[in-house]
C-alpha cells in the first residue's frame, strides 16, 4: 500500500482562531491536505479539499465565510489536478472518506461520481441543520448522488488493519481520523482538524473553532495514546509539517 499527500488548496485565517493568544490581525497560512491510498483492494481518497471555483470567486460558493476563511489558491491548486499528476482521474477513486463536511474538506466530492463516500452519521446530521452554512457546511460540497456509508464508530475499511477510520469528534460532531499502517513508513494518523496545528496537541492549546470541548479533549487523549504507540500524527493544517512532507508523485509505502 502507498500513501500520496496531495494539495487540496490553501487558506488564510486569523491566527488567534487556532492559537487564541495570538494578536488580532495576525494571519496564518493553512495548507489543505488530501491523501491518496493505493491499496490492493482499491484507491481511497481521504478528504477532497477546496472546490476549484473558490480560486476565482470564493464568495459565490462560500458566501460571507470567505471573508474569514480566505482561499489563497491558484488555478489548478486542487485535488483533481493533483491526481492528474499521478496519471489518475476522479473515476479511478473507489472510496472517498470525508474527515468532516466543512467546505475545505469535501469541496471536490462532486468530481468523484464513481466513488462511495464514507462519512460519520453525526457529521451528516450536523450538515443538515438549519444553520449549516453559518457553521461551514454547504450543500454544494457534500450533497451529491453518490452512495454514502454512514459510519458510527471505528471502521477497518478493507478488513486488513491497513486503513482504520477512528472517531475524533470535538471540532465537529462527527470528525473522523484515519490510521494508516504502511509496511515501510510505519503508522500515520491523519488527524484532520482534531489537531489543526501542532501547538494544539503538543501545548494543548484549544482552538476557538471547537464545537464540543469535552469531546475534543477525549479525542486529543486518544491521539496522544496513538502517538505514544509510535504513530506519526499528521496535523490538519500545519504549514511547517506540510512543507516537510513528501507530496504528489513521491509517496510513503
Amino acid at each position: 500500500m502507498k500513501m500520496h499527500v496531495l494539495s487540496g488548496g490553501r487558506l488564510r485565517m486569523e491566527k488567534h482562531i487556532y492559537l487564541p493568544e495570538a494578536a488580532r490581525g495576525e494571519i496564518i497560512d493553512l495548507p489543505v491536505s488530501c491523501f491518496l491510498f493505493r491499496h490492493p483492494q482499491g484507491n481511497l481518497l481521504f478528504d477532497t479539499g477546496c472546490h476549484p471555483s473558490v480560486a476565482v470567486n470564493p464568495e459565490a460558493r462560500w458566501g460571507s465565510l470567505a471573508r474569514a476563511v480566505v482561499p489563497a489558491i491558484g488555478i489548478g491548486d486542487n485535488v483533481v489536478s493533483e491526481l492528474r499528476r499521478l496519471n489518475l482521474m476522479p473515476s479511478d477513486i473507489d472510496i472517498v472518506v470525508n474527515s468532516h463536511l466543512h467546505c475545505d474538506h469535501c469541496g471536490c466530492n462532486e468530481f468523484f461520481s464513481k466513488a462511495t463516500i464514507y462519512v460519520h452519521a453525526d457529521e451528516l446530521a450536523a450538515a443538515r441543520e438549519p444553520d449549516m452554512e453559518r457553521n461551514g457546511y454547504f450543500q454544494a460540497d457534500w450533497k451529491h448522488p453518490m452512495p454514502i456509508v454512514e459510519i458510527t464508530g471505528e471502521v477497518d475499511v478493507f478488513d486488513d488493519g491497513r486503513i482504520v477510520l477512528l472517531p475524533l469528534p470535538g471540532h465537529t460532531p462527527g470528525l473522523t481520523g484515519l490510521l494508516a499502517s504502511l509496511p515501510n513508513s510505519g503508522a500515520h494518523l491523519l488527524a484532520s482538524d482534531a489537531v489543526a496545528v501542532r501547538e494544539n496537541l503538543v501545548l494543548e492549546i484549544i482552538p476557538k473553532n471547537i464545537r464540543n470541548r469535552d469531546l475534543h479533549a477525549r479525542s486529543l487523549a486518544e491521539i496522544k495514546r496513538i502517538e505514544k504507540s509510535g504513530a506519526t500524527v499528521v496535523y490538519g493544517h500545519h504549514l511547517a509539517q506540510w512543507s516537510a512532507l513528501k507530496t504528489a508523485e513521491e509517496c510513503y509505502d
